[in-house]
């Protein structure tokens, strides 16, 4: 795949719930490296979108290509061996779990070892369990939550859950991170972390990122690339000063703040 392909190629797609079109006519193109926004009033549709990029729904229209393989009707974890690795609107951690075991639980959609060495206890089992160990402390390293790794998830202040949540993700190792509001619910120093985080984990691990979020600083901080939803489609996209200055986007907004 040359640098200039598109890793994610979106085709007028759609999602259509009885007679509601809530996704419609989306073309979107991604390329390997990029970190590109997607933004929108509330109830434009990109958690929707978001769902049909992961399988969570399937496309009533359109298609979607992830690296020339199509997505459509691919369950999620198949679509996250594909390479796509999503964090939610709303924090769903394992609450109970560790936040070690957090990270480990996204190992073991890559393990190496089979289901039958598992219930057998063979060595296969405890080499492959102490590497998954391994690995989630690196990330919990990265992200500064080493200290927390025997704590129960829900015990975390809610940044640091946040943290949480996207050292999660990347430990499926994927090609395209998807983020859902990351900032949402975060004071203004946690917000500007993030911005330094987002930017750090995308240089560090060669990822490609789609970022949904209302926080425009952040947004336009970030991002190389802006697409904007409104009421299911993109009426614009573009550069940071390109969408800050659009009239669509200005009057979609109506009077929220794009600057």
């Amino acid at each position: 795949m040359t640098a200039k392909t598109p890793l994610l190629k979106v085709n007028n797609a759609g999602i259509q719930f009885g007679g509601l079109k809530a996704v419609s006519n989306v073309n979107i193109e991604i390329r390997t490296g990029e970190l590109v926004g997607l933004i929108g009033p509330n109830g434009a549709g990109k958690t929707t979108f978001f769902n049909l990029l992961t399988g969570v729904y399937v496309p009533t229209e359109g298609e979607i290509v992830m690296n020339g393989d199509k997505l459509n009707h691919l369950p999620p974890y198949r679509i996250t061996r594909k390479g796509v690795s999503r964090t939610f609107q709303n924090i769903r951690l394992f609450s109970e779990l560790s936040v070690l075991d957090n990270v480990k639980v996204a190992y073991h959609s890559l393990a190496k070892h089979s289901v039958a060495a598992s219930l057998l206890r063979l060595p296969s089992h405890f080499a492959g369990e102490k590497d998954m160990e391994e690995k989630a402390i690196d990330f919990l390293k990265i992200f500064n939550l080493e200290r927390f790794k025997d704590e129960k998830a829900k015990n975390l202040p809610y940044g640091q859950q946040r943290r949480l949540e996207i050292a999660r993700a990347l430990a499926a190792y994927p090609k395209l991170l998807l983020l859902d509001e990351p900032a949402a619910g975060m004071n203004p120093q946690e917000t500007r972390d993030l911005m330094n985080l987002i930017a750090f984990i995308r240089e560090k691990f060669s990822l490609t990122v789609l970022l949904i979020e209302h926080d425009m600083q952040l947004v336009m901080g970030v991002c190389e690339r802006i697409y904007v939803l409104d009421h299911g489609q993109l009426i614009a996209e573009g550069v940071p000063e390109e969408i800050r200055n659009n009239p669509k986007v200005i009057e979609a907004y109506l009077g929220e703040e794009v600057s």
